[in-house]
């Protein structure tokens, strides 16, 4: 049974490590993934600024820094879905072997072909709608994120193609530099997109009266962002990010492609929400995920070096718990994963396994019984314990993490025992 899991599980991650169009989109949003934390940063200090509730009750000069916050917020996070459209056509032209910088611009532009550039806006004073030169938050925002990123691969693809088509190629005489060769080369493939794009977006408007972007959002993005904000979705993702991290694979890596945009989109929607006086709806945030189902590391095993520390009668286990705990308390756990080790341990397989879709089901209950609200604030890796909670979800963030500990440790607990009767490695060698 162990073998067929392995098997299966194995043929998967080597299929997404292949795919070039996952990677790509992985490679895009690990980028990225500072730039989002900044601008949650940078709606955090809005709100500690503010005259409301904040420091500009006593200072109220402070109120003037507001504007800066609030564009901190903008270009990184209301804007995502131009960036991202930018590095996966960059990252998927690495992959592809052609020019990765004119590849980037390629996948941004084509995405903004097909979107609307004109923007209705009511006046005061004015019966119709003044329409303006412009791009929407629908186009620029999360709302936009996923057919930017289609947009952005097909670009791209048929970018490949069409350089590989010497008749089209503007050749140059040798003595041209070959920086000037090179952009008279890709010229014609570049109009070539760039027509195709437009025009398909006019067709498709004139048609459905839909923009192409409005139509994927309604059709694959609002079902998607649906799905991962269910329990089953992400009790799922918290399962198969484990399941691969016990075969010794980063599960994170493997899930990447399809997390990182539907947290990125949660977040960029969450703080739009709150700040038009709504309330925010989307559970997966990338700090969600910090936070609870992989607090201490995936698969909770900060619990797990507490269990070793009081129940262990192992000297190998006892040493490799302190040589651990620190870097565990910062939620990174390769030590103990690798050393102990829990990747194809029999022993530990079952809490490793299921302990963060267990820390994902506390965290959800939290916020459906309103004891936290759903994170407009995304914290960056590598903080201690209980400082991710309090950053991401305040006081009542740090309450969650503590009973995913204390439950976790609990679960821990009888492996622990159970691996006292197993003789160490060095031992068995003999």
């Amino acid at each position: 049974m162990r073998e067929k899991l392995e098997s299966i599980l194995l043929s998967v991650t080597s299929k997404v490590e292949s795919n070039k169009y996952l990677g790509s989109i992985k490679d895009a949003f690990t980028m990225f993934v500072p730039f989002i934390i900044v601008g949650s940063f940078g709606n955090m200090f809005n709100i500690l600024i503010s005259g409301t509730n904040g420091l500009a009750q006593w200072f109220p000069w402070l109120a003037n820094l507001s504007p800066a916050f609030t564009t901190i917020n903008f270009v990184s996070i209301s804007c995502m879905s131009l960036p991202i459209a930018f590095l996966i056509g960059y990252k998927l032209a690495e992959r592809e072997h052609v020019p990765a910088l004119e590849s980037g611009l390629i996948g941004l532009l084509s995405y903004l072909a097909v979107c609307p550039n004109t923007i209705s806006t009511v006046v005061d004073g004015l019966k119709d709608p003044v329409v303006a030169t412009g791009l929407g938050a629908g186009v620029i925002g999360a709302q936009g994120l996923f057919v930017s990123m289609l947009m952005s691969i097909l670009a791209v693809k048929l970018f490949k193609i069409l350089t590989e088509i010497n008749a089209i190629k503007i050749k140059m005489p040798d003595s041209v530099p070959t920086g000037i060769a090179r952009s008279f080369n890709i010229l014609i493939p570049i109009f070539i997109i760039l027509a195709v794009f437009s025009i398909g977006g006019c067709l498709f408007n004139t048609f459905t009266g839909n923009y192409l972007n409005v139509w994927i959002y309604n059709i694959i993005q609002l079902p998607l962002q649906a799905l991962a904000n269910t329990t089953g979705g992400i009790v799922v993702l918290a399962l198969a990010n484990q399941l691969f991290w016990f075969l010794g694979i980063h599960g994170g890596m493997v899930i990447e492609g399809i997390r990182g945009p539907l947290s990125a989109a949660g977040i960029a929607d969450n703080i739009a929400a709150v700040q038009a006086g709504k309330v925010a709806t989307n559970i997966l945030t990338r700090g969600f995920w910090t936070s609870f189902v992989v607090v201490g590391g995936g698969g909770i095993t900060l619990s797990l070096l507490l269990a070793i520390f009081l129940f262990s009668k192992r000297e190998d286990h006892k040493a490799i718990a302190k040589f651990s705990f620190i870097p565990g308390i910062c939620g990174i756990n390769e030590p103990v994963v690798f050393g102990l080790p829990l990747v194809l341990n029999p022993i530990f397989a079952i809490p490793f396994i299921i302990n963060s879709a267990i820390a994902a089901l506390i965290a959800i209950g939290a916020t459906n019984l309103g004891f936290i609200s759903c994170g407009v604030l995304d914290c960056p890796p590598g903080l201690p314990v209980f400082v991710t909670g309090f950053i991401s979800y305040g006081l009542h963030g740090i309450i969650v993490q503590a009973i995913i500990l204390a439950l976790t440790f609990v679960i821990w607990i009888p492996f622990v025992l159970l691996s006292n009767k197993q003789k160490p490695e060095e031992e068995v060698s003999e």
